[in-house]
């Protein structure tokens, strides 16, 4: 069933359903029957950049008569008798309630919104801002979808050249990993958004023109001041609108874009300072990536490679959600996914960690023996140099696995079988989690961190934090007044992944080298070794167990690193050619147990208890035991400092707890 059949048995199931509860409601037949109702889609489908297999959002669009508790009722009832449902559920309480399904195989979102007229004629118009009036706030946020879709293709000067440009534009932020409302980065509206504004600052750009001028544009732009592709209307409907003049909170939006339909508002509330600093970064690659195309010193595959997200960093945090029963999990990731961002933030305000980069992908069992119902996300951790410090994550993950379990018990979801847990890992542990397919991607290909070609600067492997590298420097291609832009002929219903065909151009050659990562880190450790027994001991990594592995945490180089083939110089020659070791920071982890069994039997599982209050501002800590740099052995494990977080709110003590020591 195609897409179209799919929207047009939806409609009739939805008047259908609409006729039965008028007349359920004592409403005459005959007006029962001219009381209407009808789908409208937004979204990609609706701007015409939607690809294959991606989903559809719809708005079920009802008369007065009709409530949103019928919708979440008797239509989901309804849902559910037909056979081409599968994956039915119904998220009521959330921002924007939606019903999510897949319908023949195509997967549906369905809102809702309830309009103050008797009937709904096949021709209503929802751009008319009068439709607005006596409604509450979740049938406008429903509204708004529509709206806001119609008013970005009404604001365009092309909208061939405006769909062909987005379609690049998704494609590079999905394989680059930045696509992702929920997770603190762009969703589908919000680069539809950018993209337009693109168009409007070059209305007569070809598409491939339009690509790099998007580039060019955004990774020079001044965050937080806001994107508008209008100015706000002047409406007195008095719904809240995006204004940090009026509302203080929207002044600690980092990165806001503004919908262009009334009530405005920031579609990117979500980002945080981790989220906006990469994307930031994503933009500038692609503005040196497109101006070697057009230089014709690449070709157009080159800005889709795959971000190497599983060799980018040195440590990772995996989160895991896991069920028993099918239906709990889907519900279950749902709820975990919306709040992945909260422990991102938690561990970006740590003041020993650099960089939290969660990618939007997940994952789910390796094998039967993680269980059947398991999903898997993972988080780059990029620690800052410091020394001789205690830091403690403890109340990090706690206060998020809080957040989870309050939010799921207050809407009424968890079930005894729904769990989660958050573990640390190295690199080169990952392959007890994802297959090697997974952890090879993107390897070979260019990336941010490491360079390509001579000329071009990235982050470099002796940088402490990325923020203090930048990538080649955008006044040296803006000061190119043109560039030769082939001509590019595609049409709107074009697959994106045929988006790499926009220009013919030659193949980069200077690929990076890909061979013997782990064998230097053997070699490094067996020298250090080596000069231990030698010289005397140096400052090494003594880590805490979790369970029966040993963690070790390394900051004495950026873990920023785009691969882990990049050469990091871990030893030095003497002036008689020897190899001396490098000295070596590291962090360690330990865990502290109470003795209580079921806290041996989860490494780190932690039970839930009261949600903290997320702020944007650094919390404070407590005073942290400095290491004497002098004590130059290994402390033993009854001496390592175990300092907890204070909490502002009662919570249930959890039986282990994480420990880094920086030295």
């Amino acid at each position: 069933m195609t897409r179209l059949e799919v929207l047009s048995k939806i409609n009739c199931l939805v008047k259908a359903w609409i006729k039965d509860v008028s007349m359920e409601k004592n409403m005459p037949s005959n007006m029962a029957e001219n009381v209407g109702g009808k789908i409208f889609t937004f979204g990609s489908y609706r701007l015409g950049v939607h690809t294959k297999g991606a989903d559809i959002d719809t708005l079920c669009v009802a008369p007065r008569n009709v409530n949103r508790t019928d919708f979440f009722g008797s239509f989901y009832e309804l849902l559910k008798e037909q056979p081409e449902t599968k994956d039915l559920r119904a998220v009521e309480e959330a921002f924007v309630p939606v019903i999510k399904m897949s319908f023949d195989g195509i997967e549906l979102d369905m809102l809702f919104a309830r309009l103050a007229y008797p009937s709904i004629p096949e021709d209503q118009d929802l751009r008319d801002e009068s439709i607005l009036k006596n409604l509450d706030q979740k049938c406008v946020r429903s509204l708004n979808g529509c709206r806001v879709t119609d008013e970005i293709l009404r604001l365009v000067p092309n909208v061939e050249s405006f769909r062909m440009a987005l379609r690049a534009v998704k494609l590079w932020a999905k394989k680059r990993g930045i696509y992702s409302n929920a997770l603190g980065f762009l969703g589908g509206v919000s680069w539809a958004m950018l993209v337009a504004r693109a168009c409007q600052l070059y209305p007569k750009a070809a598409p491939a023109t339009l690509v790099q001028k998007f580039f060019m544009v955004f990774s020079q732009w001044p965050w937080p001041q806001p994107v508008l592709l209008k100015q706000p209307d002047e409406c007195n409907l008095q719904f809240p609108v995006w204004d940090p003049r009026v509302n203080p909170s929207d002044r600690f939006h980092l990165m806001p874009i503004i919908t262009p339909a009334y009530p405005h508002q920031n579609s990117t509330f979500n980002v945080t300072v981790s989220t906006r600093y990469i994307m930031s970064e994503e933009f500038k690659e692609g503005l040196t990536v497109t101006g070697e195309i057009f230089e014709g010193k690449a070709a157009w595959e080159r800005l889709f490679d795959p971000i190497p997200f599983f060799t980018k960093y040195k440590h990772y945090m995996v989160l895991v959600a896991k069920s028993d029963e099918e239906d709990h999990h889907l519900e279950w990731i749902g709820l975990v996914e919306s709040k992945i961002r909260i422990l991102v933030g938690n561990l970006e305000r740590n003041p020993f960690i650099g960089l939290a980069h969660v990618t939007p992908d997940s994952y789910g069992p390796m094998d039967e023996s993680e269980g059947t119902f398991v999903k898997k996300w993972f988080i780059g951790l990029d620690f800052k140099k410091v020394e001789n410090m205690n830091v403690d994550l403890t109340y990090d993950i706690q206060s998020f696995s809080n957040t989870i379990y309050n939010q799921a018990g207050k809407i009424g979801m968890w079930k005894q079988d729904m769990k989660i847990e958050v573990k640390h890992v190295k690199r080169k542990q990952l392959d007890q989690y994802l297959p090697q397919s997974v952890l090879q991607r993107g390897r070979k290909k260019d990336n941010i961190g490491k360079s390509i070609t001579p000329n071009s600067k990235r982050l470099s492997t002796d940088t402490a934090h990325p923020a203090m590298a930048h990538s080649k420097s955008d006044s040296e291609l803006l000061k190119k007044k043109t560039y030769a832009a082939p001509a590019v002929a595609m049409d709107s219903g074009t697959n994106s992944d045929e988006v790499r065909t926009l220009v013919d151009g030659k193949q980069d050659t200077e690929k990076t080298c890909d061979t013997g990562a782990e064998q230097a880190e053997e070699t490094q450790q067996k020298q250090v070794t080596e000069h231990v027994h030698a010289n005397g001991p140096e400052p090494v990594v003594e880590m805490g167990k979790i369970g029966d592995s040993v963690i070790e945490v390394d900051v004495s180089e950026s873990s920023n690193d785009s691969t882990s083939v990049i050469a990091k110089r871990p030893l030095s020659p003497d002036h008689n050619g020897c190899s001396l070791p490098k000295k070596i920071k590291e962090v360690d982890i330990e865990v502290k147990d109470s003795g209580d069994s079921e806290a041996r039997e989860s490494n780190s599982v932690v039970k839930p208890a009261s949600p903290m209050q997320i702020d944007r501002t650094p919390a404070p800590t407590p005073p942290i035991r400095a290491v004497d740099k002098m004590h130059m052995q290994r402390l033993p494990s009854n001496e390592l400092p175990d300092m907890h977080s204070p909490s502002p709110v009662a919570v249930n003590p959890i039986k282990k707890s994480i420990n880094m020591r920086l030295k």
